[in-house]
């Protein structure tokens, strides 16, 4: 078939190419440069070149050609002729040579230099390149001189159908509205075909359906896909699959085609009303059920999805609309009933709700498919339960005057047991809100009376908690809150409200107010207070002073007469009586100091003190203060002085009574053994030095330097203490090493009596043959340990 269909293609295209080159000598080409425009004419056409270009000076071009094609994908046994190039100037000799160059010259196109026929040595395809752009020249052959300029055609590769459409964005996914109208729009797809759109029919595309009738149609040549068929459901058929065909040559036999594939999705629109699942709930609950709780679930089904099957629900009917309430689940859109009110068996056992459950969001392409909604019917059926004790009233106030008696009743509480087997109740004081423990209740009867006595000054309300418990079951527990207010009776006396102390000027003249003064009364009489001011009944003819009560309850001290002396007396007490306006009537008397001052002119206080007269004239009190900071100064120099003083002549040697060094620390002193009888003496060690008459100094160092004791000769065990210890205490003296004073220790001196002599180190020797313990191994088996610690061996003496 391809063989065949290359001849019938070279039988069309061969003659219309040689006819082409032949006639395209008789046309012109425009021309390289304006001014070279001459006609190319017969075969004496380059001695006219010749003989016009001495003339005119410009050439003429012989041949002229524009474009050649060749099939694309043509292939033969040899190589196919893509045309010929020939010109008037060549004789029919040998001397015309045709050059060739471009692209593709040499390796795609080989040119014939001797005939200008041009051949293709390959096969060519147009999707790889359309067109070549070659340059064609004919020169002598002998001289390679240019007959003519060069000149530049084109060789176009005739296109083929050779490429089927594809669909490079595919496979596609489209979404629809489920329930549209026939002709709604879905998606577009486009496919492409390699071919040349302009040549021929081979990438003329026509669409079509192969997959997915009678659901969606698509438009042959524009490629739209739409709805084609009406009231698709998505909860019948959500998802479908469309196969598209895309075909060339104007979906002609022996086009080529390509397909893809469209998944389209119906989107949820409103178009289904919720439904409940059953018409007739029944729930049981406990009538202690806290509020707010939930007690009941039901659930309304709507096929659609997403938003469109929200719905709300609503107690539209029942006998327990203000008890019930019902809210939507967010997550699972159910509807949730709770308790808005407490329940109560023994009031009503049951309550009939009618609920309803309808969409939020409602489509009007759909209202007439009906309402978008359903009702149910909710039965609740209440069942007993052990409930607490229930109070009289929610809260209680009492009153109770302050000087109630004891036991006295104060008020009552009362309680009942709300269940059906009503039980006995108790009553308690929760004892943390009566620390003081000031009221009690009785147990049976709620009557609460007062245990000790009330205060109102100190307190004027008690808060106290009752408890009620039932007798049968004691988990039953309910708490009431009681506020009891003591009232106030008479029984504070007024006083004055500060204490007061008045100053009277001895310049001072006749009825001149000395002080006002207030009182204050811890009660609280319901009119407020009133007070009454009184002198004592043997101070009302007081000759120097009176009173005078002033309208806003406070009174005035006034003064008689004139010339009042500090000398004469200087501090005056005025008793006063206050008295309340209260049932029974309560007084007190205060009393006011008033000092005799001296002022100046203007009434100004300046001294109250008698000592003032004895000042010199124009001595003020600073002055007084400042002599008197003098003197003291002075007093505390001296007292300085004098313990510096006698710190400067404290003796620096050393009494007996100051001396430390009986200081004797014993370590297990066990005596002189059975010889020992007499004490060891220690009045030689209380002053050692002083038989020589020598008194150390604390302050000053030795002169001497410490030398080093020379190893004292072996002694018996007879050795005379006094003497070792004196000789020691002469070396520390001269010391400067050692501290100021000495602390002896005597470790285990036994005396000479023992059999074991003495094991101290104060009078070892530094010879060998003293070193040597062996014999405590022979004395018992008390001295057996010691013994092995100072026994030594025979490497030991070797060593």
């Amino acid at each position: 078939m391809p063989e065949r269909l290359t001849e019938m293609l070279m039988d069309t295209w061969t003659p219309l190419i040689i006819l082409w080159i032949t006639v395209l000598p008789s046309i012109y080409m425009a021309p390289m440069n304006q001014s070279q425009v001459l006609p190319s004419g017969s075969s004496t056409g380059l001695k006219r070149l010749n003989e016009e270009q001495r003339v005119l000076h410009r050439s003429k071009r012989g041949w002229v050609w524009n474009q050649m094609f060749v099939l694309e994908e043509f292939s033969g046994p040899e190589p196919i002729l893509v045309g010929r190039l020939h010109t008037d100037l060549d004789p029919g000799s040998s001397k015309i040579k045709y050059i060739l160059s471009g692209d593709g010259a040499g390796t795609i196109f080989v040119i014939n230099d001797k005939t200008g026929d041009i051949h293709a040595m390959k096969r060519l395809d147009r999707e790889e390149k359309a067109e070549y752009t070659l340059t064609a020249q004919a020169v002598d052959r002998d001289t390679n001189q240019p007959l003519e300029p060069p000149s530049e055609f084109i060789i176009k590769v005739q296109d083929i159908n050779d490429n089927a459409p594809e669909f490079v964005e595919g496979p596609y996914h489209a979404t629809v509205p489920e329930m549209s109208v026939v002709g709604t729009f879905v998606t577009k797809v486009t496919a492409t075909d390699a071919d040349d759109p302009v040549y021929g029919n081979s990438a003329k595309l026509v669409y079509s359906i192969l997959e997915g009738q009678p659901y969606f149609s698509i438009e042959p040549h524009t490629a739209i896909i739409k709805t084609a068929l009406p009231n698709m459901d998505r909860e019948a058929k959500e998802e479908y699959f469309v196969v598209i065909q895309a075909k060339d040559m104007g979906g002609h036999m022996g086009g080529l085609s390509g397909t893809t594939t469209v998944t389209i999705t119906l989107t949820d629109v409103n178009d289904n009303p919720p439904k409940f699942a059953q018409s007739l709930y029944h729930f049981s609950v406990m009538e202690d059920v806290a509020l707010g709780e939930p007690i009941g679930r039901v659930k309304a089904n709507d096929l659609d999805i997403g938003e469109n099957a929200k719905s709300s629900y609503d107690i539209i009917e029942g006998d327990g609309m203000d008890i019930f309430e019902i809210t939507t689940d967010a997550q699972t859109q159910d509807g949730i009933i709770r308790v808005r009110k407490p329940l109560d068996f023994e009031t009503k056992k049951s309550y009939t709700l009618k609920v309803e459950a309808a969409n939020i969001h409602i489509d009007p392409r759909f209202l007439s498919g009906g309402p978008f909604k359903d009702t149910a019917t909710v039965k609740f059926v209440v069942e007993d339960a052990d409930e607490p004790p229930v109070f009289s009233s929610p809260t209680y106030l009492l009153e109770v005057h302050e000087n109630a008696a004891l036991n006295s009743v104060l008020g009552q509480v009362t309680a009942h047991d709300p269940d059906v087997s009503s039980s006995p109740i108790r009553f308690s004081i929760d004892r943390h809100t009566d620390l003081e423990r000031q009221f009690n209740i009785n147990a049976e009867d709620g009557k609460i009376t007062l245990a000790t006595p009330l205060d109102r000054e100190t307190s004027t309300w008690h808060n106290i908690t009752i408890v009620a418990t039932e007798t049968r079951n004691h988990s039953q527990v309910s708490r009431v809150p009681v506020a009891i207010k003591v009232l106030d009776v008479n029984d504070n006396a007024p006083e004055f409200a500060s204490e007061h102390e008045a100053f009277l000027c001895e310049n001072g003249k006749p009825g001149q107010v000395i002080q006002i003064v207030s009182a204050v009364d811890k009660d609280d009489p319901k009119n407020g207070h009133y007070f009454l001011y009184s002198l004592l009944p043997e101070m009302v003819n007081n000759p120097n002073f009176t009173i005078k009560k002033n309208e806003d309850n406070t009174l005035s001290i006034l003064a008689k007469h004139s010339g009042f002396s500090r000398q004469k007396q200087e501090v005056y007490l005025l008793p006063i009586v206050i008295s309340d306006s209260g049932t029974p009537p309560m007084s007190s008397t205060s009393t006011l100091t008033i000092r005799v001052c001296g002022c100046s002119s203007d009434g100004i206080v300046q001294s109250c003190n008698v000592e003032a007269y004895v000042l010199p004239i124009g001595l003020s009190m600073g002055a007084l203060i400042a002599i008197l900071a003098c003197i003291i100064l002075l007093l505390v120099i001296v007292v300085l002085f004098v313990t510096l003083r006698r710190h400067k002549n404290e003796p620096l040697i050393i009494k007996d009574d100051e001396d430390v060094r009986e200081n004797i620390i014993r370590y297990d002193d066990e005596g002189g053994g059975e010889e020992d009888t007499e004490a060891f003496d220690i009045a030689t060690l209380q002053n050692p030095d002083g038989i020589n008459g020598f008194l150390p100094r604390k302050d000053i160092k030795p002169d001497l330097q410490f030398m080093p004791r020379q190893g004292l000769a072996p002694v018996p065990n007879g050795v005379d203490v006094d003497e070792f210890i004196n000789v020691r205490l002469h070396e520390a003296d001269n010391d400067p090493t050692a501290p100021p004073y000495d602390s002896i220790q005597i470790y285990g001196y036994e005396g000479k009596g023992s059999a074991a002599g003495s094991l101290s180190s104060l009078e070892s020797s530094t010879s060998d043959s003293d070193q040597n313990f062996d014999y405590l191994s022979e004395w018992g088996p008390r001295f057996k340990r010691l013994g092995e610690l100072y026994s030594v061996g025979e490497s030991d003496k070797e060593t």
